[in-house]
Protein backbone atom coordinates (compact mmCIF):
# COMPACT_ATOMS: atom_id res chain seq x y z
CA UNK A 1 0.00 0.00 0.00
CA UNK A 2 2.47 2.70 1.35
CA UNK A 3 6.30 1.81 1.22
CA UNK A 4 6.93 4.11 3.59
CA UNK A 5 4.66 2.77 5.60
CA UNK A 6 5.75 0.01 7.45
CA UNK A 7 8.82 1.40 8.37
CA UNK A 8 6.65 3.60 10.34
CA UNK A 9 5.18 0.60 11.64
CA UNK A 10 8.41 -0.75 12.78
CA UNK A 11 9.54 2.24 14.04
CA UNK A 12 6.94 2.52 16.41
CA UNK A 13 6.69 -1.26 17.54
CA UNK A 14 10.49 -1.02 18.52
CA UNK A 15 9.40 2.22 20.62
CA UNK A 16 7.88 0.35 23.00
CA UNK A 17 4.69 2.76 23.00
CA UNK A 18 1.32 1.28 21.67
CA UNK A 19 0.94 -0.67 18.68
CA UNK A 20 0.43 1.79 15.93
CA UNK A 21 0.37 -0.52 13.17
CA UNK A 22 -2.81 -2.54 14.12
CA UNK A 23 -3.97 0.81 15.44
CA UNK A 24 -3.79 2.13 11.56
CA UNK A 25 -4.81 -1.29 10.05
CA UNK A 26 -8.06 -1.39 11.78
CA UNK A 27 -9.16 1.99 10.63
CA UNK A 28 -7.70 1.83 6.77
CA UNK A 29 -9.43 -0.78 6.22
CA UNK A 30 -12.92 1.94 6.42
CA UNK A 31 -10.86 3.96 3.58
CA UNK A 32 -11.05 7.72 3.59
CA UNK A 33 -14.36 7.77 6.78
CA UNK A 34 -11.14 5.44 8.70
CA UNK A 35 -8.31 8.08 7.68
CA UNK A 36 -10.91 11.25 9.14
CA UNK A 37 -11.33 8.77 12.21
CA UNK A 38 -7.92 8.28 12.74
CA UNK A 39 -6.75 12.20 12.03
CA UNK A 40 -9.95 13.43 14.85
CA UNK A 41 -8.22 10.77 17.24
CA UNK A 42 -4.57 12.18 16.65
CA UNK A 43 -5.81 15.55 17.11
CA UNK A 44 -5.02 16.77 13.27
CA UNK A 45 -8.50 17.68 12.69
CA UNK A 46 -10.57 19.40 14.89
CA UNK A 47 -14.62 20.20 14.76
CA UNK A 48 -15.71 23.62 14.20
CA UNK A 49 -16.90 24.23 17.29
CA UNK A 50 -13.51 23.39 19.18
CA UNK A 51 -11.48 25.77 16.89
CA UNK A 52 -14.35 28.44 17.22
CA UNK A 53 -13.74 28.19 21.11
CA UNK A 54 -9.81 27.76 20.73
CA UNK A 55 -9.96 31.22 18.48
CA UNK A 56 -12.08 33.21 20.50
CA UNK A 57 -10.28 32.14 23.98
CA UNK A 58 -7.01 33.29 21.86
CA UNK A 59 -8.57 36.73 21.09
CA UNK A 60 -9.78 37.01 24.82
CA UNK A 61 -6.56 36.60 26.24
CA UNK A 62 -4.66 38.87 23.24
CA UNK A 63 -7.13 41.18 24.59
CA UNK A 64 -6.29 40.83 28.35
CA UNK A 65 -2.07 41.13 27.34
CA UNK A 66 -2.88 44.38 25.29
CA UNK A 67 -5.24 45.59 28.26
CA UNK A 68 -2.44 45.03 30.41
CA UNK A 69 0.19 46.16 27.89
CA UNK A 70 -1.58 49.78 28.23
CA UNK A 71 -1.53 49.63 32.13
CA UNK A 72 1.71 48.50 32.48
CA UNK A 73 3.07 51.67 29.85
CA UNK A 74 0.98 54.49 31.77
CA UNK A 75 2.26 52.90 35.53
CA UNK A 76 5.58 53.12 33.99
CA UNK A 77 4.97 56.44 32.92
CA UNK A 78 3.61 57.66 35.80
CA UNK A 79 6.57 56.11 37.89
CA UNK A 80 9.15 58.29 35.20
CA UNK A 81 6.96 61.91 36.28
CA UNK A 82 7.33 61.11 40.36
CA UNK A 83 11.35 60.31 39.55
CA UNK A 84 11.21 63.46 37.80
CA UNK A 85 9.34 65.34 40.63
CA UNK A 86 11.47 63.83 43.44
CA UNK A 87 15.10 65.00 41.33
CA UNK A 88 13.66 68.28 40.82
CA UNK A 89 12.58 68.59 45.14
CA UNK A 90 15.47 67.39 45.64
CA UNK A 91 17.80 70.00 43.53
CA UNK A 92 15.59 72.66 44.72
CA UNK A 93 15.92 71.84 48.25
CA UNK A 94 20.11 72.00 47.37
CA UNK A 95 20.04 75.08 45.81
CA UNK A 96 17.89 76.57 48.64
CA UNK A 97 20.94 75.25 50.99
CA UNK A 98 23.23 77.22 48.67
CA UNK A 99 21.18 80.05 48.81
CA UNK A 100 21.06 80.38 52.69
CA UNK A 101 25.01 79.72 53.01
CA UNK A 102 25.73 82.25 50.52
CA UNK A 103 23.52 84.93 52.66
CA UNK A 104 25.22 83.52 55.84
CA UNK A 105 22.79 81.08 57.36
CA UNK A 106 23.97 77.88 58.11
CA UNK A 107 21.57 74.72 57.82
CA UNK A 108 20.08 73.34 60.78
CA UNK A 109 19.19 70.07 61.71
CA UNK A 110 15.79 69.02 62.83
CA UNK A 111 16.49 67.78 66.76
CA UNK A 112 16.11 64.09 67.50
CA UNK A 113 12.25 63.31 68.99
CA UNK A 114 11.90 62.70 72.25
CA UNK A 115 12.81 58.60 73.04
CA UNK A 116 14.83 58.34 70.03
CA UNK A 117 18.26 56.85 69.69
Amino acid sequence: MFPDLHAVIAAAEEAGGPDVGKMIGQFAQYGSVGVIVVLLLMGIIVPKYVMTNLTADRDKWRDAFETERVAHQATRQQLSAAQASAEVATEQGRAMIRLLEELGHRPQTAPAPRGAV
